[in-house]
């Protein structure tokens, strides 16, 4: 088993594994390399991380209320150009992927279909 690590990669790893999570599903979408490009920028940003993880607020557990509310605590090192707030909600959203992908797959896995449910795929970019 890996021993608890610091929350930063637990949002390193959260950031892959979600971005891998979303091209998984763009890639059945289209072909042409612009529209994916468009389309992973559209689900891969922080304000979409945000209200993603709003959503799926209501089936986290005690562990990924809380890993998300110490995240939203951390430092970055945001430009002056975005939104350190919403920044940071984003950044809580990558911890709880990251926490579940390291330490739990299955629960990853269930938080995959979760959002899975409730991204609207159907978008016109």
């Amino acid at each position: 088993m890996i021993k608890e690590l610091n929350i930063k990669n637990y949002a390193h790893i959260g950031d892959a594994v979600y971005e891998v999570f979303i091209r998984e599903r763009t890639i059945l979408m289209t072909s042409n390399l612009k529209r994916l490009h468009n389309l992973t920028v559209h689900y891969v940003n922080a304000e979409f991380q945000t209200d993603l993880l709003e959503k799926i607020m209501p089936e986290l557990n005690e562990k990924e209320i809380e890993l998300a509310r110490r995240a939203r605590n951390i430092p970055t090192c945001a430009s002056r150009r975005i939104n350190r707030a919403l920044h940071s909600t984003a950044t809580s959203f990558e911890v709880v992927l990251g926490y579940n992908y390291v330490h739990n797959k299955e629960r990853y896995y269930e938080l995959c279909d979760i959002m899975d449910s409730l991204i609207d795929w159907n978008t016109d970019l």
